[in-house]
């Protein structure tokens, strides 16, 4: 069940923009009761206190929050906040190991292991007064036994019995193939080689991001590996154009089929895709290929899960969680964090440094964060302004992800941060320094929703040039949205990517050259023209999910006993997109050229598009960035031969780029080599240009001297 879109998505409530033209300065106009106040959208000086607050009660309010805020911070950066990975867990020590875990109501608590055969009460560990359990195994009685890849678990006694579990810090866990048990295992390797390794600078002005998951990103039938990851996957991606690898499921997950969202052992890498430092080589090796890596963060909930996870670890419910329903996520089935409670931020906070520190991660999309900041997890209609500051809101957690950004772009200052957020709440991304959360992108939620619906209940003939420009340029100037027409979440079984949704059974035996056939002819159209649109028009950054960027038939299925725990469907035929004959490759080379396009021109750099033409009539939409025009004709059949044109600047435009170029599967109707000079108009400040403007297609237009 997915959170309410707020009308904040689109900061409706708190910002109108000015029409069309009124782009031209880039304005925006705050809504004030009925004063109406101008700003400069590359000033500075646009915050208003919590960025959005409307009226006296709420500006005082935002005051509050403020200044909350500001002592939590003061404290956060005075003390040792986020290092508990270094103390808490097995770490070696001069002559031997130590072991601590923190565990406050229980009652005993014992280290066992294959290193003293699985006694689980000889070896007690002592409390001190803050309630964490210690114990150090000296080399002198356990050098032989205990060494890198012995297997071990503590031995809890606590108000709900007495349990075998895995530390809530443990680095390593590895599941048993036969029984399926999952076991903490003492990680003590030879020091990575981080020598020379540069973490990339993810926080750029431009961002283009290729989300991949590890385990379903090999063509064979199975689980894939951190190592193919790096060998296979991570070429084509640079080769694809992209710039930053955003990486699903790391965390130590028991469930495959969770795609790594329901998290037990938050400072484990997963197993199933190989060990630690074959993650860090990836992360390394995409360094040198100059991508930025980010990880999916799931810091919204953790498994109820108590062999494999941190759920009442101590005995109670409330270790990690508060108490009680409160402490309940009912709509994954999952438990959620105190973020009011010091320890459980440190835990976090620790978190978050352990994965840049340890892994070099560039950075973090913060998973699930609408259900973090509501006590109601955004399940709401999201209608009034003042749902924003009344008492639904979690005011903790805004505390705890103020503190880690800050940690965030503390520790690497060019790391950045995404946050999945989709009720609209002001300040998410705005700086720290101004009031705000400080994520540097918020996710364009809004976008695939709009698609979906589009695809699903307009007939092409009825599609709302209008409300399409809304939806994709809806959104605060200053505030970062990374733009996308699908992602994971849309290839999952139960749902369709676009290319399915578009071009559905048709994509079995028509998608090779030789084949005729109108509905994938419809569908490749719209699939380019769609994904052009959300890119150019959308956001300040773009997103894709493996695979899409070809149109990747059916779904995402993960092995399960619905389907006979099969992985036919949990994996990326990347041989579709190779083979020259098929229409695949055809979608690929567009999106390559996309790609290209983007970054040559600087497209995501430039801000809004700027707004030239509105045809309703024709179902035809132009606008601009720099010296680049775009015409988007979405008519199912009108292709206008003389169409005028409007252009910002006068000159001569040559066509760069079609989605119906032969070489992208189209019939090329627009003359590629064709020159059109601008003339001026009667009446009307801006030249036009003449095109033939065929149906279905977008062009995007250079113009030269």
């Amino acid at each position: 069940v997915a959170p309410s879109r707020g009308l904040g998505d689109v900061y409706k409530r708190q910002f109108r923009r000015l029409p069309v033209t009124g782009f031209a300065k880039r304005q925006a106009v705050f809504i004030d009761g009925d004063t109406q106040k101008g700003y400069n959208a590359d000033s500075r000086e646009t915050s208003p206190p919590c960025f959005a607050a409307i009226g006296a009660a709420d500006v005082i309010w935002c005051g509050k929050r403020r200044e909350v805020m500001t002592k939590e911070m003061e404290r956060f950066r005075g003390g040792s906040w986020d290092s508990a990975y270094t103390y808490l867990g097995a770490h070696p020590a001069p002559q031997g190991y130590t072991f601590r875990v923190w565990a406050p109501h229980a009652r005993h608590v014992a280290l066992a292991g294959d290193f003293n055969g699985w006694q689980r009460t000889s070896l007690r560990l002592d409390r001190n007064p803050e309630g964490v359990w210690s114990i150090f195994l000296p080399d002198a009685m356990y050098a032989e036994r205990l060494t890198h890849g012995s297997l071990y678990k503590i031995h809890v006694h606590g108000d709900n019995g007495w349990h075998d579990r895995i530390p809530a810090y443990a680095t390593r866990v590895v599941q048993d193939e036969k029984t399926k048990n999952f076991t903490a295992q003492f990680w003590n390797p030879v020091p990575f080689d981080w020598q020379g390794d540069r973490p990339i600078a993810a926080r750029s002005e431009e961002l283009l991001i290729y989300e991949a998951h590890v385990g379903m990103a090999q063509e064979r039938e199975g689980v894939g590996s951190y190592a193919e990851f790096t060998e296979k996957i991570l070429p084509r991606i640079r080769e694809e154009g992209y710039d930053t690898v955003q990486l699903m499921g790391i965390a130590e997950h028991p469930y495959y089929g969770s795609f790594g969202y329901h998290v037990s052992n938050f400072f484990a890498p997963s197993s199933r895709f190989g060990t630690p430092e074959a993650l860090k080589t990836l992360v390394r090796t995409a360094h040198e290929l100059g991508l930025a890596v980010v990880m999916d963060l799931v810091h919204a909930h953790y498994v109820k899960n108590l062999n494999e996870g941190i759920n009442e670890l101590d005995g109670t419910d409330h270790l990690y969680s508060l108490p009680g329903t409160a402490g309940e996520q009912p709509y994954w089935d999952s438990k959620t964090f105190d973020y009011g409670k010091e320890q459980v931020r440190h835990f976090l906070l620790s978190n978050v440094k352990y994965w840049l520190d340890e892994f070099h991660f560039d950075g973090y999309r913060f998973d699930g964060v609408t259900s973090m900041i509501y006590h109601h997890h955004g399940h709401t209609d999201f209608s009034r302004r003042e749902q924003y500051f009344d008492a639904g809101v979690n005011e903790h957690a805004l505390t705890y992800l103020t503190l880690a950004n800050t940690l965030v772009h503390d520790f690497r200052p060019r790391a950045v941060t995404i946050a999945e957020e989709v009720s609209g709440m002001p300040g998410i991304a705005v700086p720290t320094a101004d009031g705000g959360v400080g994520f540097d992108y918020r996710l364009g939620m809004a976008i695939p929703d709009f698609w979906i619906r589009q695809l699903k209940e307009v007939p092409d003939e009825k599609w709302d040039i209008h409300a399409i420009w809304h939806v994709l340029t809806d959104r605060l100037p200053g505030i970062k949205t990374v733009a996308y027409a699908e992602s994971h979440d849309q290839a999952l079984v139960g749902d369709q990517t676009l290319a399915f949704r578009l071009m559905g059974k048709e994509m079995y035996e028509h998608m090779d050259r030789a084949s005729q056939s109108p509905v994938i002819d419809r569908g490749m159209a719209l699939h380019k023209m769609i994904r052009l649109v959300t890119i150019s028009a959308g956001g300040d950054a773009y997103l894709n999910f493996m695979g899409n960027e070809f149109g990747h038939p059916e779904w995402i299925d993960f092995p399960r006993e619905g389907n006979g725990w099969s992985y036919a469907y949990a994996r990326r035929q990347w041989s579709l997109a190779d083979n020259g004959l098929l229409r695949y490759a055809q979608l690929g080379e567009f999106d390559r050229a996309m790609i290209a396009l983007v970054k040559k021109y600087g497209i995501l750099r430039d801000g809004y598009p700027y707004n030239l033409q509105m045809d309703t009539q024709n179902q035809t939409m132009a606008f601009s960035h720099g010296d680049l025009l775009f015409v988007f004709n979405w008519h199912p059949s009108a292709s206008i031969p003389n169409y005028e044109v409007r252009v910002r600047v006068p000159g001569r435009y040559r066509p760069i780029l079609s989605t119906d170029e032969r070489r992208f599967g189209g019939t090329e109707r627009t003359d590629m080599r064709g020159q059109h000079f601008s003339y001026p108009v009667q009446g009307d400040e801006l030249p036009r240009i003449r095109i033939y403007n065929t149906s279905r297609t977008a062009t995007v237009f250079l113009r030269e001297e």
